[in-house]
This record gives C-alpha cells, structure tokens and sequence, in this order.
C-alpha cells in the first residue's frame, strides 16, 4: 500500500469451452493465399474455395479434419490441435458442405455452441 491505496491484483484465465468461433468459406482465394498458407498450390484456383475454422477445445481440430475429410471431396490443409485451427480447401460446393456439416455435428450431437457459417 502506498499513499494509502490498495493495489487491487486481477488475475485473468482462459477457460476454454465447448464452441466453434470461427467457420468461414472462401471461395476463389487469390493464389497467393495458398502459397502464403504452404497449401496445395495445384489446386484450380478459379473454382476453388479455402475453409478455416477454430475450434475450443483445441483438440476439437482433429474430430473437425476427420469429419470434414469424410463429408466432402476436400483436402485437409492444416490442422492443429493445439490453437484449435483447421483449413481445407476443394471446390466452393465442397468446401461448403464440410463446413457446414462438421458445425452441425458439432452442434448438434457433441453439444458445442457454434457461430454461423459465413461465406465470402
């Protein structure tokens, strides 16, 4: 205490929940993107579309790649389970519906809260 004021301490956490926060469908990214991002740089880059998302718990990543990979004709360019993040890329349609399936199940069977998917 100094001058007779009480320094008042806050301590913050980071409590990770059960919710998807991020799932965004681009379609036709410029090239660059792909390249800055180390994705396939095969890809048809006029009809094709990247999907991020992220997800807590982080681990949810792996469960999210899975799904993803099994719903839709996609590749699996990144996922990690420990930021919680997970990029495919395919075609805009394809992309799409892997997004929106895994929020689904994530919504529905696994109980997360999830945001809505958005698409630009």
């Amino acid at each position: 205490m100094e001058n007779g004021q009480e320094q008042i301490r806050v301590v913050q956490e980071t409590v990770s929940g059960k919710e998807i926060t991020l799932a965004h469908v681009i379609g036709g990214p410029e090239p660059i993107i792909y390249t800055k991002l180390g994705l396939n740089p095969e890809i048809d880059f006029g009809t094709s579309a990247l999907g991020i998302m992220n997800i807590t718990p982080p681990e949810s990543a792996v469960i999210a790649s899975d799904l993803a990979v099994k719903s839709a004709d996609v590749y699996l360019g990144f996922a990690d389970r420990f930021t919680g993040t997970m990029i495919i890329s395919g075609e805009v349609a394809d992309v799409t519906t892997a997004i929106t399936e895994v929020v689904a199940f994530f919504r529905d069977t696994l109980g997360y809260v999830t945001c809505k998917v958005t698409k630009r």
